[in-house]
């Protein structure tokens, strides 16, 4: 059975990979005057413009590259050193970033000048002063600790299956090749009550989760059964499909679940 964990947002999360230091920009010690400035301080210039129409919102999940300077050129961290990524919600950075990213697209890049009052302000151990930050948004989800319209009973659309599982896509796959009974596949899900509260996601860790479908609620291992590589659905699994014995949270449960791959 999957075991429910309480996820702790991290924002540096990465294995560290020797690459080429990014360039201290030239205007990295005071705002430049081209720069927008907000009333709470904060000041940033748009480097490179990102598409759509939907801008980030403060409870989304982003994917970003960034690089972080004092106002000296210290380089105090990047993703492009480390060669990665981050993944991290947006309700749980400081008041700075989050406020600098609010503004940007998917695809923009912007160079934000956060005054300490927006940063590490009494917290020890951290920059002190004028923080500056380049961010590239990669990408942009709503977080999973935003539950979904209809997680209080599964909507008129769904499909249910003899057992009283229902579920309802998401996103299509591809092929039509489907996990066996016994077989191991790589998901990442989220799992909420019907009362909206998130318990667990692989999503918000950062990590895709892999597992044997006899190794877990039988909710799970039915509606798995149904799923392609590359969909995504969303379930609504009875408590007798989940943990009635115990285990886990009580009742029914929804998840949202994205077949990577079947690996067995």
């Amino acid at each position: 059975m999957i075991r429910i964990a309480i996820i702790a947002i991290a924002i540096f999360a990465a294995v560290p990979v020797l690459a080429q230091v990014p360039a201290t920009p030239p205007d990295v010690a005071a705002v430049p005057d081209d720069a927008e400035r907000a009333p709470s301080g904060l000041a940033s210039r748009m480097l490179t413009p990102g598409s759509g129409d939907r801008h980030v919102t403060e409870t989304d999940l982003v994917v970003v590259h960034y690089t972080l300077w004092t106002t000296d050129g210290r380089l105090i961290d990047s993703t492009h050193q480390r060669e990665t990524t981050a993944r991290f919600s947006l309700n749980g950075v400081i008041p700075g970033w989050r406020e600098c990213v609010t503004q940007m697209m998917v695809g923009e890049s912007r160079r934000c000048w956060v005054p300490q009052e927006l940063a590490y302000k009494g917290q020890k151990d951290r920059p002190r002063g004028m923080l500056v930050f380049d961010v590239e948004v990669v990408s942009a989800e709503p977080s999973p600790t935003v539950p979904p319209p209809d997680v209080a009973m599964p909507p008129s659309d769904a499909l249910q299956t003899e057992s009283g599982l229902h579920y309802k896509e998401l996103q299509p796959g591809v092929g039509a090749r489907k996990p066996y009974e016994d077989g191991a596949v790589t998901v990442h899900y989220t799992g909420w009550t019907t009362a909206g509260k998130m318990f667990d996601s692989s999503i918000v860790r950062g990590q895709p989760t892999s597992f044997g479908l006899g190794d877990v609620i039988k909710g799970w291992g039915e509606g798995v059964q149904l799923m392609v590589e590359g969909q995504k659905m969303r379930f609504w699994i009875p408590e007798a499909l989940a943990y009635a014995e115990g285990g886990g949270p009580q009742g029914m449960l929804v998840f949202d679940i994205e077949l990577i791959s079947i690996d067995r």
